[in-house]
């Protein structure tokens, strides 16, 4: 008679020879997975720290442990890290440029480019920070359009100190358009180029894809867009701190210039372009 515990009834391993071993997939970018617990579908976008994001058709975003549980083309596998690759060309930048093997910061030309907070001036850290270091361009923060004249007349630009000015909500009969063509026809407008994007804050230069959002929320006017927004979105809102944390999330979610809207990265390559010429 068969005996399917052996002879020796307390043997290890007894049960795993009755287990269906689970193939093991790498979770490679853009693959589709389903979770198969709740029916969560979408496609690899990144795996750190023992997680997998996925991001569905809509555009929304999870993270899942690795391991089992998940559906490849219906059937069960136990997702994986995938394995390092090896490079094969040239790095490149968060801003997409190829990095410059063994770059060293230059120092720090005349030019320079202003912008009108702090939460602006990181964000442009964060995507073309390498860059502008081996450019030598410094980026400076204004608090305020309302601001800018009065700092170019401080130190007022020239043919050898060009002035590039990144203005939010750019837009025809806007308060800042109306600044930033008034300066454009005055003293300081031959070695100054003003651009700006059609945003009421730089937050919403983050797309929405990257914070697992549909959209950025409409914020009736008499309410302060960042207190507005953190409300609309449920997160905490009672000071400057909350805000704070706000942006450092938002920040955050950004990796690459993938995550900004195309109207703000064409405007920062413009400038850099400008005051690099």
């Amino acid at each position: 008679m068969d005996d399917r515990y052996g002879t020796d009834v307390l043997a290890t391993g007894w049960r795993k020879q009755f287990q269906k071993e689970l193939p093991r997939v790498p979770a490679e970018p853009d693959l589709v997975v389903e979770v198969a617990d709740g029916g969560f579908c979408g496609a690899v976008t990144a795996v750190r720290s023992g997680t997998v994001q996925l991001e569905d058709r809509h555009g929304r975003r999870r993270l899942f442990p690795l391991g089992a549980g998940f559906l490849v083309d219906g059937e069960d596998v136990v997702l994986v890290p995938p394995a390092p690759r090896a490079a094969t060309g040239p790095a490149r930048t968060a801003s997409g440029s190829f990095a410059a093997p063994d770059a060293r910061a230059r120092v720090a030309r005349a030019s320079r480019i202003f912008v009108e907070g702090r939460h602006d001036a990181e964000l442009v850290e964060k995507v073309w920070g390498d860059d502008l270091r081996v450019e030598g361009v410094v980026v400076e923060y204004l608090q305020g359009v309302d601001l800018l004249e009065a700092a170019l007349d401080e130190e007022p630009p020239s043919a050898e100190r060009r002035y590039g000015v990144l203005v939010d909500h750019l837009v025809p009969g806007s308060k800042e358009s109306r600044i930033a063509d008034g300066i454009l026809r005055g003293r300081h407008g031959a070695h100054l180029k003003i651009v700006g994007h059609p945003y009421i804050d730089v937050w919403q230069c983050v797309t929405p894809r990257a914070l697992g959002i549909a959209a950025w929320p409409e914020i009736p006017r008499g309410i302060e867009f960042k207190v507005g927004v953190c409300r609309a979105l449920g997160w905490p809102s009672r000071d400057q701190a909350d805000i704070a944390r706000a942006w450092q999330r938002i920040l955050a979610a950004v990796k690459t210039y993938r995550d900004l809207e195309p109207s703000f990265l064409g405007r920062v390559e413009e400038l850099i372009d400008y005051v690099t010429a």
